[in-house]
């Protein structure tokens, strides 16, 4: 029977049902024969019941590869096994050898003890925690600065791209630009930050195991360079933001001492407070000799006629100091402002608050005194530095590429996309 032309899969899809429909007609054919054959010897056995006949299907064609199969087949050597090869290939005989220095530091403050906890505590107002300074240095290690500062001592695209004609895709381009070298730089420095620790990680590839160890001592030393620099701006904010704080308060310190002095001017009272008791005690003294004249008018009253001169200037006498007595009371708690003059309250009330002034002038300026000292103690020496816990190592193997982890992660995302797209092919073949 002729095949109908056209798409392979339909053909294929054709060829089966005919053999379907074959095997269907030689069953219907032996099941006629079955049938007569029991119509027979049920007329010849004179009413015996007819055997039970057993139809038997035709055994299966042999499993043959269709066009789709080889399709599968063909597409999985080009997708994954050539790939593969290439991969191989390339990673065996063209990938330069790479080694690795590994290295460790971290930034750490010294710890201020001694004379500064003796001063309130105000060392903490100094310098700050260390681990801004290692979120920043992480970031340094990473930037294009730090690359072109050490590409113009040890020639970076020299080194990294020597290899380039022999294995491209491990070696730098030559004739790149700086950003492209930064590019670069991300994969052969990795850098690994724990914040929680403060502690810095360095991994740095070179072609040459004496390369990758001085790579490694240079980002340290610029590293160091740069905490120096943080170091010297932070010693140089301090001290001038502590001597800023100094003048204010000498400058606020004086202004109060200067309104006092105006106000024992402009008043003629150095204390108001010792005035005030020198007050008391005459008003005291007034209200004692008020008493002795009280006891004298009694004795002479006694003996004498209400007429008699000593009778009245006894009399006199305890007007005299009771009036007296009134008028210093006044002065107590009057307010003479609208004839020109304060009243002793109002006085008092203005001293004490210039004299609060001035004990709040000569608090601060303690206390920026004291933070000056610190300032300039600390500024005599190094409060961070850079602790390097593992040296720069010299390597002895070259432990990158991993060509077989490279080959493996390569051959599995392979596998993934030739699954991915056959899965596809029979998606879309089902629907049609």
């Amino acid at each position: 029977m002729a095949k109908k032309q056209g798409n392979p899969d339909r053909a294929d899809d054709v060829d089966d049902a005919e053999d379907a429909s074959q095997t269907g007609a030689g069953r219907r054919r032996q099941g006629k024969r079955g049938g007569a054959a029991g119509r027979a010897a049920g007329e010849g056995g004179q009413g015996e019941p007819a055997p039970q006949v057993i139809t038997i299907r035709p055994m299966a064609k042999k499993a043959t590869m269709r066009k789709r199969h080889w399709g599968v087949a063909y597409s999985f050597i080009a997708i994954v096994l050539l790939p593969l090869v290439v991969i191989g290939y390339y990673l065996v005989e063209h990938a330069t050898d790479q080694y690795s220095s590994v290295a460790g530091f971290s930034v750490r403050q010294e710890e201020n003890t001694g004379a500064a906890e003796m001063l309130g505590g105000l060392a903490s107002f100094v310098g700050g925690g260390s681990d801004g300074e290692a979120d920043m240095l992480y970031q340094y290690i990473q930037s294009q600065d730090l690359v072109a500062a050490i590409d113009e001592r040890l020639d970076l695209k020299g080194h990294y791209t020597t290899h380039y004609d022999t294995d491209p895709v491990f070696s730098l381009k030559p004739g790149v630009t700086i950003e492209g070298l930064l590019d670069y730089w991300q994969r052969i420095v990795r850098v690994s930050y724990d914040s929680t620790t403060g502690l810095i990680t360095l991994n740095v590839l070179a072609f040459e195991p004496e390369m990758a160890r001085t790579l490694a001592q240079e980002i340290i030393d610029e590293s160091q360079t740069l905490v120096n620099e943080l170091n010297a701006t932070a010693r140089a904010d301090t001290l001038r933001y502590a001597e800023q704080d100094l003048a204010d308060s000498v400058a606020r310190l004086k202004a109060a001492r200067e309104a006092l002095v105006h106000f024992r001017t402009e008043t003629q009272i150095v204390d108001p407070e010792s005035d005030l008791r020198g007050r008391m005690g005459v008003l005291n003294s007034l209200q004692q000799q008020l008493a002795q004249a009280l006891i004298d008018y009694d004795l002479v009253a006694q003996g004498s006629s209400a007429s008699d001169p000593r009778v009245t200037q006894a009399l006199r006498r305890i007007e005299v100091i009771r009036e007296r007595i009134s008028e210093e009371r006044a002065t107590f708690a009057a307010d003479d402002s609208d004839a020109g003059t304060e009243g002793y309250p109002m006085l008092l009330a203005e001293y004490e608050s210039l004299v609060v002034d001035r004990e709040f002038a000569e608090e601060t300026y303690r206390a920026a005194l004291a933070s000056l000292d610190i300032a300039r103690a600390n500024a005599a020496r190094q409060s961070r530095y850079l602790a390097t816990y593992v040296k720069p190592t010299l390597p002895q193997r070259a432990d990158y590429p991993q060509r077989l982890i490279i080959f493996g992660i390569s051959g599995l995302f392979l596998l993934l996309f030739w699954a991915i797209l056959s899965l596809m092919f029979y998606a879309v073949r089902d629907r049609k």
